[in-house]
């Protein structure tokens, strides 16, 4: 709704003495937008009212508007056309099928991971990557005092960023991860914070990643349940 705003009504002054439906009418003929929020169109138009303006140099500063939000929608459909050769290249590799096997991870995801890291087979060890994405364990200590153990934050801060986005739907939706994150923060001994446990399994689905990858077999949510004593003799 805001490019809406910006393409139809730019300045205070296009929205003064106008109707809601009037606004919301305009706001519907930009590209992408079909059905504005009315509480929204309110808020601007009240907004408008005692807002004092630009009061010289509309002509120009709406050109500049206009071009600027042309220039947006331009990248937004070179990026979306970007992204997709990228899903389809990706979508070639041997990996790709692999990872497709894990639920909850999806292509723009793959796409994203892959791009960080390359190919896994790059990697003689899993811990190549965790100390890529900076999720090593680092003491923070001084002299005679011994400090906590901390992930070193050395790495790549974009793989980082994109396994802790990553987790949070996973522990959400992929039931092993749930169940994970569930014994981790509540085990009886050594509880994680919750956190913590994020960090870890941040780590862990790196090492599955790297396992599934380099041996190219499919995701075993079985396997990944030995952590937990009481779902594994269950099992």
């Amino acid at each position: 709704m805001a490019l809406a705003a910006l393409e139809q009504t730019p300045f205070p002054g296009d929205l003064v003495g106008k109707e809601v439906d009037e606004v919301l009418m305009l706001y519907c003929q930009s590209e992408g937008l079909k059905a504005p929020q009315r509480p929204k169109a309110i808020k601007l138009i009240q907004l408008a009212e005692s807002s004092i303006g630009v009061t010289e140099g509309n002509q120009m500063a709406r050109i500049e508007v206009a071009t600027l939000v042309r220039r947006y929608r331009q990248l937004e459909d070179e990026i979306k056309l970007l992204t997709q050769q990228l899903t389809e290249l990706v979508q070639q590799s041997v990996e790709y099928q692999w990872l497709k096997t894990v639920p909850g991870l999806g292509d723009a995801t793959i796409v994203e991971l892959l791009s960080e890291i390359g190919s896994f087979s790059h990697y003689q060890d899993p811990r190549q990557l965790l100390k890529l994405a900076g999720l090593t364990l680092r003491e923070h200590s001084s002299g005679q005092h011994k400090g906590q153990k901390r992930i070193s934050k050395r790495g790549r801060r974009r793989l980082r960023a994109l396994l802790f986005r990553v987790m949070m739907p996973l522990i959400r939706h992929n039931e092993t991860f749930r169940q994970l994150h569930e014994y981790y923060t509540n085990r009886p001994e050594n509880p994680l914070r919750k956190k913590q446990s994020i960090v870890v399994l941040c780590g862990k689905l790196l090492k599955v990643l790297y396992a599934i990858s380099t041996k190219q077999v499919a995701f075993d949510a079985k396997r990944m349940m030995q952590d937990i004593p009481k779902l594994e003799m269950a099992a």
